[in-house]
Order: structure tokens, then sequence, then C-alpha cells
């Protein structure tokens, strides 16, 4: 029995290869359809693992309150008289709001009982100095919150402990970047490096984290590989804290007065020194909690800041989830048309392999004539339609693999190839052959022998 298969297998591919040039082109539609449904899940599996990347960046369950940038539409004016000055006055102290301070970050870690974790947090931008190297980026103040939030990992060293943290010593996390370009060649554990005009013993190095500058703009995220931490109170009192208002802030400009809070305006910026924060991050315990929590958040920092819209609540995994949802879409989408061309190629296989029935009458009467019984000549078209379809797959899944190099190459489009992918285009592509197949070859078995033999 083996051997009558073999046999029929043998004849199958004696056709196939004795008519190359149709057998090319009835399996181009299933090269063509096998081809770019790898290309397709590829680039989906690619969107899918990005999105994935930027959540773990942003962090997980997050929702982000920044403040908006702290500016005055004008300037006063040395000849305005005594009314206008009160109005203005008045205007002030009905507007008068004291900005995103750290007193925010505690009432709503002590009254929104759905919160995981609060990050706040300092931006200060300096010079960074070591043994004649120079450069400009960011020293950031937080608490240890700030690196289970984003999901941060510390190479070497450890993390700010209790006394570090309330007292503001002089100590800092850099980013592996900041150590390749002060530490190439030595362990920075326990040197210092001069951040601004204050020395900062360097006490951990961060793991470096896969983020592109694109990334870095689109989600608005510090670039943790290229930033200097340290405690939130070491930047307050040794840096900068501009909830306090001291005599170089009050020179050449003007005070307002809102209830227990002093504010200034310099005279020559016209910019109001109030956000003792840049941002500060919360964390919800469970995702169904971030649109609730949203909205007690976007309730309490009005309440809180005297109805001034000073600060803008974003929550990055929604935008991200609906991103993803979008490209899901558009994933299904080219999914289908990249299934129809191996519809269209199977339909290709069966009206060429109908043709070939007709164009082959005569032998198939000779055939049954010797001998061959309707299911051999039904596994002989079949075979022949089943090698189309399985070199036409071999041959798609490689086009397919250059495909998504190229589109990787020109495009920068991430494309991550899966065998899963692989595998279902395959088979795919030999089930359709197969089914399309089958029609041909019945009808090839049903022809009548002695009106086959008569054919010309």
């Amino acid at each position: 029995m083996l051997q009558r298969y073999l046999y029929i297998l043998n004849i199958a591919l004696e056709a196939v290869f004795l008519n190359k040039f149709r057998s090319i082109l009835t399996a181009l539609g299933i090269i063509f359809g096998v081809a770019a449904v790898i290309a397709m899940m590829a680039i989906g599996s690619g969107a899918q693992q990005e999105i994935l990347d930027q959540m773990k960046l942003v962090g997980v369950n997050n929702i982000i309150i920044t403040a908006k940038a702290d500016k005055q539409s004008g300037q006063n004016s040395a000849s305005s008289d005594s009314d206008e000055a009160d109005t203005g006055l008045q205007k002030e102290q009905s507007t008068f709001s004291p900005g995103l301070t750290l007193k925010d970050a505690e009432a709503i870690a002590q009254i929104i009982p759905t919160v995981e974790r609060i990050s706040p947090e300092v931006i200060f931008e300096t010079n960074v100095m070591k043994d004649g190297r120079t450069i400009f980026t960011k020293l950031t103040g937080i608490t240890p919150a700030f690196f289970d939030v984003f999901g941060l990992e510390l190479q070497e060293g450890e993390m700010f402990n209790e006394e570090q943290l309330i007292d503001g010593k002089p100590v800092c996390i850099i980013g592996p970047f900041i150590q390749s370009r002060f530490f190439p060649k030595e362990n920075p554990i326990g040197k210092e490096i001069k951040c601004g005009h204050i020395w900062l013993r360097v006490i951990g190095v961060l793991k470096k984290q896969e983020i592109n500058q694109s990334t870095i703009d689109d989600l608005g995220i510090s670039d943790y590989n290229n930033t200097i931490y340290a405690p939130i109170q070491t930047i307050l009192r040794r840096y900068k804290d501009k909830a306090l208002v001291t005599s170089s802030s009050l020179q050449g400009g003007t005070m307002f007065f809102g209830g227990d809070f002093i504010i200034s305006r310099s005279g020559n910026q016209g910019t109001l020194e109030k956000n003792q924060l840049d941002k500060i991050v919360v964390q919800v315990k469970e995702s169904s909690m971030i649109g609730p929590t949203t909205e007690i958040l976007t309730r309490m920092m009005k309440r809180r800041h005297m109805d001034v819209a000073d600060v803008e609540i974003k929550v990055p995994e929604l935008l991200l989830r609906q991103e993803q949802r979008t490209k899901d879409i558009f994933n299904i989408v080219l999914g289908a048309i990249a299934s129809i061309s191996l519809l269209v190629g199977g339909i290709g296989i069966m009206n060429i392999m109908l043709a070939s029935v007709m164009e082959r009458i005569k032998e198939i009467g000779i055939r049954q004539a010797i001998g061959a019984t309707k299911r051999d000549v039904i596994l002989q078209f079949l075979s022949e339609a089943t090698i189309l379809s399985i070199s036409g797959g071999i041959i798609g899944i490689i086009l397919g693999l250059v495909f998504t190099k190229i589109i990787t190459e020109t495009t920068g489009i991430l494309t991550i190839i899966s065998p899963l992918s692989i595998l279902i285009s395959f088979g795919v592509s030999v089930t359709v052959g197969i089914v399309f197949g089958y029609m041909p070859a019945k009808r090839a078995a049903m022809q009548d022998p002695v009106e086959s033999l008569r054919h010309e």
C-alpha cells in the first residue's frame, strides 16, 4: 500500500516539474499570501510589544499630576495708579493657589484609600562635573517610592535610607549613562560628583532601561539612564525650594499675601515661583480604580488650589490602552487583507487544477484503463495541489521573513516574528491547497474512461 502511495506521489511530482512555469504561477497566490500574513502578524506583535514596553516605562496603574508653567500674562507697570494696583491685588488674591506642594502629596496619601503609592518629584536642571568633564542634565528629587512606581532596579549599590531622606543628605543614585560618562573605568559607589555647587556622594547605579528619545517625548517621562536622583529633601534644602520666599526672590519684585501663604513675583521675569513640586505620581491599587481615583483627584486638586487650574492630571495607561485598541483594529484589518490573499491563492490553485484536468483527460482515461481506481486519480491530483501549496508556503515563509526585515530597516517599525505566526500561515496555506484541490481531483476521478480515451 505504501509503495502505491509513493508511486502516486512520484507521478504528482513529475506533473508539477513538467510544467514549472505554470506551477510557479499557481503557487504565487499562496506565496504572497503567506508572506503577507507573516509580515502583518510581525508588525502587530511589534506594536503590541511597544505598548507593553511603554506601559512598563510609565508604570502600572499610575496617575500623573504635573504643575503647569507658572507664567503671568503681563507685568505691573510702574506708572499704574493706586486704584489699578488695588484692583490687581484683589484679582491676584481671588485667584490665589499655593501650587503643587508636598502637602498635596501627603493629603492624597491620607485621604484617598485606593492609592497604593505616592511619588513626588522635584526636577532641577544643572551642570554635573567631575575631573574636568561637564554635562548638563537633570537632578531629580524623589522618594524611594519612585523606584517601585516605575519598576526600576539598582544594578549596584543601595537605596536611600531613612536618615538620608529626612535630613536631606548629599547622596545620589545615578543612571548608567552618567556612570559611563564620569566613571568609565571605576566603581562609582562611594565616589563624589559635583551637581551644581554641591558635591553628592554616589550610593547606587540604576539598571539600564531600553528607551528611545521619541518615547521619552511622547510619554513625557524621564530619561532614567541619563538622570541623577537625590532625596527630595536634599533638593529642597540644598538647592531650591520654590515654596519658600527668600531675599533674592523678593529683590526687584512684588509680594502677594494669600492666607497663610506668601508668594513673590520677580520684577525681571514676571513669573510666579510657587510650585514646590514639578510632579506627583499616584499609583492606585487596581486598574479598575483608575477612573474613580482620577475624578477624586481632579476635585481634590481643584479644592486645594482655590479653583485655579494650575495642575494637569494625566492617565498614561488609559491613553496607551486606547492606542493599543486602535492598533489592534488596524492589525485585524491588515490580517484580514493578508488572509484574503491566501483565499485568492487557493482559488488560483483550484482554477489551474481544473484547467489541468481538462488538458489531461486522455491521460486520466489511460490510467483508469490500466487499472487506476477513482481513489488513485483523486490522490494524484490532490497530491499535486498539496505539493504546490506546501512549496508555496515554504517560499512564502522565506519571503515573509525578508519582507519583515525590509520593513524594520526602511521604516524603523518594530517587528517581532513569532513561531506561531509561521505555523498558522503555513498550516492555512496547506489547508487551503487541500480544500481547493479536492474539487478538481474529484472531477478528474469522475471522468468516464471510454469518453476520456476518445477525447482529443
